[in-house]
């Protein structure tokens, strides 16, 4: 049986490499080898005209938005904070787009940082521009607790309190049509949300990719086919996928 195809977006920003200097689509390999590693196939899906979601996502088994830059806060109706980052405007359009066709067709969905922001922004909720103590420094992650709420769908995934990889200043202030949230840090900041229903959406604040338990990802590729079952290797220990770049 094939594995399941799982879409993850990409940056769009200049890069360089050998002789070559222009804009290119970027993903960090820990993402497509965080999927490998759950059982799935990665697909790069670089930014493309939002009228191109639908028939996208109908060729996917699952969907990942991966994490980046801030969020436009004129998709929330909010003024710009001086400390919000440059707007990666064709990012927006784009996953926007991706995650409504997502929902709309039922096709397995995880937000990833940035990913889950937009999820909360694409159910009509607000963004804090704002906030310390989830970063440790430029380019540095942190490493901070987040508590499950029991009886949700990330609770399933993982059921105890667990040390998760972060990189954001932002994260979500009012929740979005539907949406709950699932997870919290121990300052309070929403850490995971998720659309209850008959459809598999979830966000995550944190960086899976960055870590090693695979729980969460593992729990995207397996509803591509049930959802129901176990897990590879079970639900109640973390497994690994190898320390990422």
């Amino acid at each position: 049986m094939p594995k399941p195809l799982i879409g993850v977006t990409t940056y769009l920003d200049p890069a360089r490499w050998g002789v070559w200097e222009m804009p290119a689509a970027l993903l960090p390999e820990a993402y497509p080898r965080l999927v490998r590693a759950a059982g799935g196939v990665a697909a790069m899906l670089p930014p493309d005209g939002p009228s191109a979601a639908a028939d996208l996502v109908a060729r996917l088994d699952g969907l990942v938005i991966a994490g980046g830059a801030d969020v436009d806060p004129a998709r929330y109706g909010a003024e710009r904070d001086p400390r919000t980052g440059p707007p990666a405007r064709e990012r927006d359009a784009w996953e926007l787009a991706l995650i409504e066709a997502a929902l709309a067709t039922g096709t397995p969905l995880l937000g990833i940082c940035r990913g889950m922001q937009l999820l909360n922004v694409a159910r009509g909720g607000t963004l804090v521009q704002h906030l310390d103590g989830h970063v440790d420094g430029v380019g540095v992650p942190g490493l901070h607790k987040v508590e499950p709420v029991p009886g949700t769908l990330y609770a399933s995934l993982v059921p105890e309190t667990a040390d998760v990889p972060t990189y954001h200043h932002q994260a979500v202030e009012s929740l979005g049509d539907g949406l709950m949230a699932s997870a919290h840090a121990v300052d309070g900041t929403v850490e995971a949300v998720e659309l209850p229903g008959p459809a598999w959406a979830l966000g995550v604040q944190w960086h899976p990719e960055m870590g090693t338990d695979l729980r969460v990802m593992e729990g995207l590729v397996r509803a591509t086919s049930s959802a129901d079952g176990p897990p590879p290797g079970g639900t109640d220990r973390p497994t690994a996928v190898g320390s990422a770049a």
